[in-house]
């Protein structure tokens, strides 16, 4: 293993982490402010944790996908120019080869991949040292596919690696239920949603899912596709809370028509039989026998043995290679502390989420921003739209255009995601379940997932 240390050009790059959807849109503003941006991606493609999830539908639209700074650089640099798709919902696969492929391949030479950040810190200054700490660039440590551990220096440094390889566990207090770890070594737990082109991990066995949300619904319906082409697949959801209004998400009163539409789907396998579900069921440990996976909740309560169990329970931020950097997060969502109240679970309602820009991301630690998925740290409400507007509005304020950064250039829709995290144990008392109210029924036939 080598160690070389690359020392700052006289004009320092903006180290942006991650090439991912505003990875990517963060370098191309970069590049229009005049900026030289350095993307380090752990993937070996740009958008390669997209990639992973590329068999599910998005429930943004196309206009709702593309960065605008970024549209404009791929007009410029794709032969015969580049047009953005305007309607329709792509699959996680469609954005990429559409969008997020092509955007990469322009900004090629500014992009490092098999870089995977372990560290970020101020040049001869660790976490304790005040003095001359704002006048020292940057130094962020990355690791190459090969071994290599290099350095390199920074003016600033803009955080957009997500939380994709930080999935939460299935236990109900935070940490892996007993025997989870050893569960997924077994390979009987994954942390992402079914495939139902690929059915054969699935077909005629029983699938336990844990969690709720958007990628719970889209497990929930791909599992079903594949129970209705192979009998003898079975399927059980477990939920830790009680089904109340807003169980099922938003439905007709989501402004995200397709977010609405998915919770009805899951709702209406749940009524027609297809799906299992039990609640109130926080999972305690997890036991293999005989090579099944048995869940037991902390009531002690058992599912039937499990041929896998698929857990989507939500993300969380990594901090881990910032904690040389002085960082003010609410304690909660691990999220900036100035968004937290916007975004937090427990009290938001339909509509409430504001665009954010610099402003609200800024740390304690000058030319830092987490923008992003990583922005909003625990809480699962993050749109694409979000993010561009908040990389927009960063490289706004670390090019000196203060007027521009304090500008708001984005209008959101109604998110549809209701007030409050929901009722813990009992529905009583809850007649709406939130702001959106519980939905008519209506009846949908299972089709292709979509998510955020």
């Amino acid at each position: 293993m080598t160690d070389r240390s690359v020392a700052a050009p006289v004009a320092a790059p903006v180290v942006v982490i991650g090439a991912g959807p505003q990875g990517l849109a963060a370098a191309a503003h970069l590049l229009e402010r005049g900026l030289t941006p350095v993307v380090l991606e752990q993937g070996s493609a740009p958008a390669a944790a997209v990639a992973e999830w590329g068999h599910v539908r998005l429930f943004s639209a196309w206009p709702e996908l593309v960065d605008q700074a970024a549209a404009r650089l791929l007009a410029r640099s794709v032969e015969g120019g580049w047009t953005a798709p305007e309607s329709g919902y792509p699959t996680g696969a469609e954005w990429v080869d559409r969008y997020l492929a092509p955007l990469g391949a322009a900004l090629a030479e500014h992009v490092r991949y098999d870089a995977r950040v372990v560290g970020v810190s101020r040049k001869g200054r660790d976490r304790l040292v005040d003095a001359g700490r704002a006048e020292q660039p940057f130094t962020v440590h990355f690791t190459t596919a090969n071994g290599d551990e290099e350095r390199i220096e920074a003016r600033a440094v803009i955080d957009a690696s997500g939380t994709w390889r930080k999935p939460s566990p299935a236990g109900a207090d935070g940490i892996p239920a007993l025997g989870e770890v050893a569960a997924t070594t077994a390979g009987l737990i994954s942390y992402q949603v079914p495939d139902g082109a690929s059915p054969a991990r699935y077909a005629g066995k029983h699938n336990v899912v844990i969690g709720a949300g958007a990628s719970a619904f889209n497990a929930i319906i791909e599992l079903a596709r594949i129970a209705a082409e192979h009998p003898g697949t079975t399927i059980t959801w477990a939920l830790r809370r009680a089904v109340s209004g807003g169980t099922f998400g938003g439905g007709e009163a989501d402004q995200l028509p397709q977010r609405g539409a998915l919770g009805l789907r899951a709702k209406k396998l749940v009524e027609d039989g297809a799906v299992e579900l039990l609640t109130g069921f926080r999972t305690a440990r997890i036991t293999v026998d005989d090579g099944r996976a048995v869940v037991l909740a902390e009531d002690g309560r058992a599912l039937a043995p499990a041929d896998n169990v698929v857990v989507l329970t939500g993300f969380r931020p990594d901090l881990s290679f910032l904690s040389e950097l002085r960082l003010d997060l609410d304690p909660t969502l691990e999220a900036p502390r100035n968004i937290a109240a916007e975004i937090d679970p427990n009290i938001h309602s339909c509509g409430s989420v504001r665009a954010t820009g610099a402003a609200d991301l800024a740390q304690p630690e000058p030319d830092l921003y987490l923008v992003g998925m990583k922005s909003y740290g625990r809480a699962p409400t993050f749109l694409a739209l979000t993010g561009y507007e908040q990389v927009r509005s960063v490289v706004a304020e670390l090019a000196g255009d203060h007027e521009a950064a304090a500008r708001v250039e984005l209008a959101l829709p109604d998110t549809g995601v209701c007030g409050g995290a929901g009722l813990f144990d009992e529905p009583a008392g809850n007649e709406g379940g939130g702001c959106c109210g519980s939905p008519e029924q209506e009846v949908l036939t299972v089709g292709a997932p979509v998510t955020c």
